[in-house]
């Protein structure tokens, strides 16, 4: 394969990696639609045999619509921006990608995607060694675009939180992640007894 064809695979491999499918609101959104036409179908079979609706006939719904305008203007007004509101949501879930928790290592020959949770381990592990305090003090938190390392210092002994930002980061720099996370270091202001 040429060098053009293996890079468009590649972005291809990392852009079904990182981003997940909107499978899931799309199959929500076509239940809710094939129940309601199996329940507009039911009622007007119902109508056809003559046996009651089960909520409301389709003369009913018809003359429930041509009525919309003479409900109350708040109301009507509240409805209209609910189903606008609804629509948009809509708009914007079928228009954005999903995001899964990995990332990309950059590496010219293969693609390599790390997990979010094994990035906050490593990271939660070099801020415990580098401030000397119990692994467990330490949690990381990872986003698209920023670790926040929480560290909760042994009481008696102050963190140096530039000391961890800087080892945090050299971390994060030896990694190479695509997209790039910037670093936010937090120590808790009461400290943990010590053992």
């Amino acid at each position: 394969m040429t060098d053009v064809a293996m890079t468009a695979t590649y972005g291809r491999i990392s852009r079904r990696e990182l981003h997940s499918p909107r499978s899931t609101a799309a199959i929500a959104v076509a239940v809710v639609a094939i129940l309601v036409c199996c329940w507009l179908g039911t009622e007007i079979v119902l109508r056809l045999i003559d046996q009651p609706a089960l909520l409301a006939t389709p003369a009913d719904l018809a003359a429930g619509v041509a009525s919309a305008s003479m409900v109350p203007t708040p109301v009507l007004g509240a409805i209209t921006a609910g189903c606008a509101l609804l629509g948009l949501g809509l708009v914007i879930v079928a228009v954005t990608p999903g995001r899964r928790a990995r990332h990309l290592i950059d590496s010219e020959r293969m693609v390599t995607v790390v997990d979010d949770e094994v990035i906050a381990s490593a990271l939660a592990g070099r801020a415990a060694r580098v401030s000397g305090i119990d692994p467990d003090s330490t949690r990381v938190s990872i986003s698209r675009r920023l670790a926040t390392v929480h560290v909760v210092p042994t009481s008696g002994q102050p963190v140096q939180r530039d000391s961890v930002d800087q080892a945090v980061r050299a971390q994060l720099d030896g990694l190479k992640l695509r997209p790039t996370l910037q670093t936010r270091v937090v120590v808790a202001v009461g400290g943990r007894v010590g053992a």
